[in-house]
């Protein structure tokens, strides 16, 4: 009886030991399962891969995308923060062409028509009467801007005809490449009122630039008739016209 009672708490000596190494077992897996738990830890570098695009934004997105390369969504994000670079990249470039003086939008560079860039003639014509008209014809490859009025000058005159302001048009006349335009002058009054007669043998042709009696570039000198052209005080000058009719009809 007393040898069962021995082999029974040495079974039992047996059972706790087993039972404690077991539970020492237990606790070591415990353990391990912690640190399994742990792992999101290690799948940081994935939610980081997924704030690649704002990096990728900010500039340092390159880096990102090089170390998550690896990975499927990385690589997505990577291409989600190209593409909106790219929309950005056209947002500025909409901004710029809507923005005062963008590149889209921006008014035409002023380009002032002058002796360089046209061929000007000036012949007197029957009606109405003692007056002439000024052709000026674009020569050049580009459009050219024909600002206010021509600056008259025969031979050495000392004074400057004015203009007729009724004639001044609403916008600057531009001339495409072959285009003309043209202005009329008003030599002397039919009615003999005029002083300081005098006939001109040759006529220069001033043209404005971007500002009132501003210089726009090279004169002309057209050709006049060989008897040369009869002017007085009473002369004056329309602007720029697109048509002969409106250049004459002052």
């Amino acid at each position: 009886m007393r040898t069962s009672r021995l082999q029974l708490l040495a079974a039992a000596g047996v059972t706790v030991a087993s039972l404690a190494l077991t539970a020492c077992q237990d606790g070591t897996g415990t353990r391990d399962g912690g640190a399994s738990a742990s792992q999101p830890v290690a799948s940081a570098p994935s939610d980081a891969s997924s704030q690649a695009p704002e990096e990728s934004a900010s500039g340092s997105g390159g880096n990102g995308s090089t170390a998550n390369g690896s990975t499927g969504s990385g690589g997505d994000a990577a291409g989600s923060g190209e593409s909106g670079s790219g929309s950005g990249s056209k947002g500025s470039s909409a901004g710029k062409g809507s923005a005062p003086g963008g590149s889209d939008d921006a008014p035409a560079r002023f380009n002032p028509c002058n002796g360089s860039n046209t061929s000007v003639s000036a012949a007197p014509v029957s009606r109405p009467v003692n007056h002439m008209l000024i052709t000026v014809k674009n020569t050049g490859s580009k459009n050219c801007d024909l600002t206010y009025y021509p600056v008259l000058r025969f031979d050495e005159m000392q004074w400057v005809p004015q203009p007729v302001e009724e004639s001044k048009p609403q916008a600057v006349v531009t001339l495409a490449p072959g285009e003309s335009a043209y202005a009329g002058v008003l030599l002397s009054a039919a009615d003999g009122s005029g002083s300081g007669g005098a006939t001109g043998k040759k006529l220069t042709v001033g043209f404005q630039g971007r500002t009132p009696n501003s210089d726009g570039g090279p004169a002309a000198i057209p050709s006049l008739p060989a008897a040369g052209v009869y002017y007085d005080s009473s002369l004056t000058v329309t602007y720029w016209q697109y048509s002969t009719d409106d250049a004459l009809t002052y």
